[in-house]
């Protein structure tokens, strides 16, 4: 589901809708929120850790083509 630089070139804006933390393998923590998109569309990444943690519910997320995570928008 999650590859590396898979995405790179895509866009979108949208709003955080909702976090949560799963450990599907009992050793790993992964973190995703779910991200509802300008167009209306739903989204689910995942994050880091520190992210995860400073991201609320009904923040603002950019991803821009060429980079690698969305940011925060202020």
């Amino acid at each position: 589901m999650f590859k590396r630089g898979a995405g790179r070139d895509e866009a979108w804006e949208g709003l955080v809708t909702d976090k949560k933390r799963t450990s599907s393998d009992g050793q790993n923590m992964y973190h995703r929120v779910m991200i509802t998109l300008a167009d209306g569309g739903v989204k689910e990444i995942r994050v880091r850790g520190g992210v995860w943690k400073a991201l609320n519910i009904g923040d603002q997320l950019v991803k821009r083509a060429g980079q690698k995570a969305p940011e925060k928008v202020e």
